[in-house]
């Protein structure tokens, strides 16, 4: 992850914390106040944010994944449950799929029908 990628995922994540640490913020059903404790990048665009909730002492995970492009540009995120965990490990295979069919297409030659 480049540097400033990793600021902008840091500036995110404490924003991120001070909004879910709003005492009268719909589903802060304890008045938690959320902290930063880790931060895991897992990609140039993606990374797992570990927050502390108090003053339970309960941690969440959060996955933060980046957008380059568009309206959307910047990092978002989501709390995933296990059936999305799941659902992207399941993922990966048919990914992996497309990628090798796809491959062959990096050599086609408009004038022929040769493949490597």
């Amino acid at each position: 992850m480049n540097k400033e990628l990793a600021i902008d995922l840091r500036r995110e994540a404490d924003r991120v914390a001070d909004k879910f640490s709003i005492k009268n913020r719909d589903g802060n059903f304890n008045n938690e106040t959320f902290f930063v404790i880790a931060l895991f990048p897992m990609s140039d665009t993606t990374a797992t944010v570990i927050f502390r909730k108090e003053p339970s002492g309960k941690q969440a995970a959060f996955f933060f994944y980046y957008i380059s492009r568009g309206a959307k540009t910047g990092w978002h995120y989501f709390v995933p449950t296990d059936a999305h965990i799941l659902g992207m490990m399941s993922f990966n295979t048919y990914k992996q799929r497309v990628e090798s069919h796809n491959y062959k297409y990096n050599f086609h030659d408009a004038n022929t029908e040769q493949t490597p």
